[in-house]
């Protein structure tokens, strides 16, 4: 779960409710903060603005984020990057990344997620180290390859092929993340995900009714409006 916790048809259904457009749009504000509002010079915002344009998030809502993020806007809110950690239904662990504008309300509004499916919020390397921080690039080829030369050419530790999403991602230390994202470019991958994650060490064995608690507590984090990423040891 280095690539975090998804649940099949979850951005169907917040595109429905309207969260996923003001989530896509928090990632391009904090990219553009970061890293400058010129998408060719900032790899992280070139990368949001990509995964916002295929869920069909409106072009003006992209512009009037970058807008925002270089103080072009009139809304005076200043989002940020805030990680929480903490346990859910049988020990497992979970790592929620958030972007908020306050973080008194998302630190209460996580903690009380936790409490009421099931789980505890604990404090910070509470479950970190359950996990790997690597760094994570994900990516489409055409032709004839081989997946384990391009990671070794690319400075990757290890490579997998997502069946349902039919990418491979590639996984690294975090300092080389451009390093590997750049060697993939030149090697002719599409480059669709950027980033720095985390990855399980181990990963909690349950039956699939303990599953579906499981995924009860993921969903109700995934549904709060901070939250960004969410990792997993399933």
């Amino acid at each position: 779960m280095g690539k975090g916790w998804k649940k099949a048809g979850m951005a169907d259904v917040a595109a429905k409710k309207g969260k996923l457009f003001t989530k896509l749009a928090r990632e391009v504000y904090v990219a553009a903060k970061m890293g400058g509002p010129d998408p060719e010079g900032n790899p992280r915002l070139k990368i949001a603005i990509r995964s916002a344009l295929d869920v069909s998030c409106p072009k003006n809502t992209i512009e009037r984020a970058i807008q925002k993020a270089t103080g072009q806007g009139d809304d005076a809110a200043n989002f940020e990057d805030v990680t929480y950690e903490g346990q859910g239904p049988y020990n497992v662990g979970i790592i929620v990344e958030c972007q908020t504008d306050n973080r008194n309300r998302t630190v209460t509004n996580i903690r009380n997620v936790f409490n009421k499916n099931g789980g505890k919020m604990g404090d910070q390397g509470s479950v970190a180290w359950m996990f790997d921080r690597v760094c994570l690039i994900e990516g489409l080829r055409e032709g004839d390859f081989d997946p384990e030369e391009e990671a070794i050419e690319a400075n990757a530790n290890e490579v997998e092929f997502d069946k349902q999403e039919k990418k491979y991602s590639f996984y690294g230390a975090p300092e080389d993340l451009d390093v590997i994202r750049t060697a993939l470019s030149d090697r002719g991958w599409d480059i669709t995900t950027a980033e720095l994650s985390y990855k399980p060490k181990n990963t909690t064995d349950l039956t699939e009714d303990q599953v579906s608690e499981v995924e009860a507590l993921l969903e109700a984090l995934d549904d709060d409006d901070d939250s960004h990423r969410i990792y997993a040891t399933l």
